[in-house]
């Protein structure tokens, strides 16, 4: 099954949680931060939307940080993603 987003939708797949901190502890799953860092897996049109025309300045394949509220978790099988609207996006990584 594929997603396919719609208006300025954008649907992530998100990076692993560290698993030491950077004095050596090992996390439990239960310790680790939810990363805000994830991958683009598939990108909306853009579009008008309230009114307002979106561009769509991601790509699939963008690793990007985006806000730590944002989105709808979604799991389909065993792969989990995360829907956020284009604004949720905070940048680009490089």
């Amino acid at each position: 099954m594929k997603l396919k987003p719609i208006a300025d939708r954008v649907v992530l797949r998100q990076l692993e949680a560290e698993e030491t901190t950077k004095g050596g502890i090992i996390l439990t799953s239960k310790s680790q931060e939810k990363p805000q860092e994830a991958q683009v897996v598939a990108v909306g049109p853009g579009g008008m939307v309230d009114g307002k025309e979106i561009k769509m300045e991601v790509t699939v394949g963008d690793k990007v940080i985006y806000s730590k509220y944002a989105g709808t978790e979604v799991k389909i099988g065993d792969d989990e993603y995360i829907v956020v609207k284009h604004n949720d996006i905070l940048a680009i990584v490089q």
